[in-house]
């Protein structure tokens, strides 16, 4: 198996990070105050991750990640993601994830219907939890029933969540903006 790599890069968030073997991408750190955080997350799916400068596929995510917290409109659609290790059910979740478009959310129970049953809804949202490619896999767009922010385990929690649906016209600028 090929090795992994890292790269470690500051966003309008702070800092974030990929890792990646080959094309495919292994883990995305959302942005965090602080590099050894990120760095340590990005560990825990790739173990033997060496820093390097990233391949031009992967400096392209990279620059798309950072423009997205800037508040440019980034599409992540045809990323390759190293996730062949991870459940089959999460996989399903993120698959689901990937198709909503910028601009627009879903609930968990909207994703739970699309795999079959509404009773996933829960399921769902722990297999959202469990992203190791948030941003790649727009879990930011996932909201609890009537447009809820709930449950949102990156760094910054549901005001993250929140300043990254308003960057992507999913919701309203608020007084304070």
């Amino acid at each position: 198996m090929e090795p992994a790599c890292y790269t470690v890069f500051v966003t309008a968030f702070g800092v974030a990070g990929l890792a990646w073997r080959g094309a495919r991408i292994v883990a995305v750190a959302f942005p965090e105050d602080d590099r050894s955080a990120v760095e340590e997350h990005l560990r825990r799916r790739a173990k033997d991750a060496a820093e390097a400068a990233p391949p031009p596929p992967i400096g392209k995510v990279r620059d798309n990640i950072v423009g997205l917290f800037a508040g440019a409109r980034r599409e992540f659609s045809g990323v390759e993601l190293d996730d062949g290790d991870l459940p089959a059910f999460d996989r399903s979740v993120w698959a689901l994830t990937r198709e909503i478009p910028i601009g627009e959310v879903r609930t968990y129970g909207d994703i739970a219907k699309d795999l079959g049953d509404v009773a996933l809804s829960q399921r769902v949202g722990q297999a959202l939890g469990r992203n190791p490619f948030p941003v790649i896999v727009p879990c930011h767009r996932v909201v609890g029933a009537g447009g809820a922010m709930t449950g949102f385990s990156a760094a910054g929690g549901v005001e993250a969540k929140r300043r990254l649906l308003k960057l992507e016209g999913a919701l309203p600028p608020d007084l304070f903006d």
